[in-house]
């Protein structure tokens, strides 16, 4: 009888443990979404640096560029370095999206800093992120 209720008391307490455990680990990695529509230089470089600051955090974060937002390798300079920091953002496991039509209407080709996606892409970003926002 006392072995019994101790079997007892150890399940409940390890299930319990398990579920607390479980549930904070969940409560502190949030899913960030950003998307990046402007071609303005210092917004970009801000936008990717927020990026690699929630990686930091242990966040997992995706970046969905769309319309002039396509154009951040072209407008990187030597004081806003989006490349650099778009480099810095993919080695610590982030991962950025484009517009296929964005950049296809701008004569762009794809790179790995500015991969070819769709709205289906940007449409599950929004759907999975707990939070989204827009530069």
């Amino acid at each position: 009888m006392i072995y019994l209720i101790s079997f007892e008391f150890f399940l409940v307490y390890t299930l319990c443990y398990l579920w607390i455990a479980n549930n904070l680990s969940q409560e502190e990695i949030m899913k960030i979404g950003i998307i990046i529509s402007s071609n303005d230089a210092e917004t970009c470089w801000n936008a990717i640096r927020y990026a690699n600051f929630c990686l930091g955090q242990k966040d997992t974060v995706k970046i969905f560029l769309i319309g002039k937002g396509v154009e951040c390798e072209k407008i990187s300079t030597e004081k806003f370095d989006i490349i650099e920091q778009l480099q810095k953002f993919l080695q610590v496991a982030g991962k950025v999206f484009a517009c296929g039509t964005c950049i296809k209407s701008r004569s762009q080709k794809e790179s790995n800093l500015c991969p070819i996606n769709t709205l289906k892409e940007l449409y599950e970003i929004v759907n999975e992120s707990d939070k989204v926002i827009t530069f």
